[in-house]
C-alpha cells in the first residue's frame, strides 16, 4: 500500500507547478495585450475599441498578483512538508518536489524585482 503522504506531496507539487505555469502564461497575455492596445493606438483606431482592449489588459493584469499570492501560499506549504517529510528523501516524488520549488523560487515577489522601492 502506498504512502499517504507521498500522494500528498505529489498533489501539492503539481499545485505548485501548475501555478506557477499560469503566473507566467499571464504575465504573457498582458505583455501580448500591451502590444494589442500600444498596435490599436499607433493604426488610430476608434477610442472605444482601444478603451474595450485596455479593459482586456487590466483584467490581465489583476489576474498576476492574485495568482502569485496563491503561488506564494501554495510554494511555502510544500517546502513545509518537505522539510517535514524527509523520511521521504530517496522517493522520485520527493525529488519532484524539490526540483519544482526551485524552479518556481525565481516566480516568488522577492525573487523576482517585482517589489517597488519608496
Amino acid at each position: 500500500m502506498s504512502d499517504p503522504r507521498l500522494k500528498t506531496l505529489r498533489i501539492k507539487t503539481g499545485v505548485v507547478k501548475r501555478l506557477a505555469k499560469e503566473k507566467l502564461m499571464y504575465q504573457k497575455e498582458a505583455e501580448q495585450q500591451k502590444e494589442r492596445v500600444q498596435k490599436l493606438k499607433d493604426e488610430g483606431k476608434c477610442e472605444h475599441d482601444i478603451r474595450k482592449q485596455e479593459e482586456v489588459l487590466q483584467e490581465s493584469l489583476m489576474m498576476v498578483p492574485d495568482c502569485q499570492r496563491r503561488l506564494m501560499k501554495a510554494y511555502e506549504e510544500l517546502k513545509d512538508l518537505i522539510e517535514n517529510e524527509e523520511e521521504l528523501k530517496s522517493s522520485q516524488e520527493y525529488v519532484a518536489a524539490q526540483k519544482i520549488l526551485e524552479e518556481s523560487k525565481a516566480e516568488l515577489p522577492e525573487h523576482n524585482n517585482t517589489t517597488l522601492i519608496c
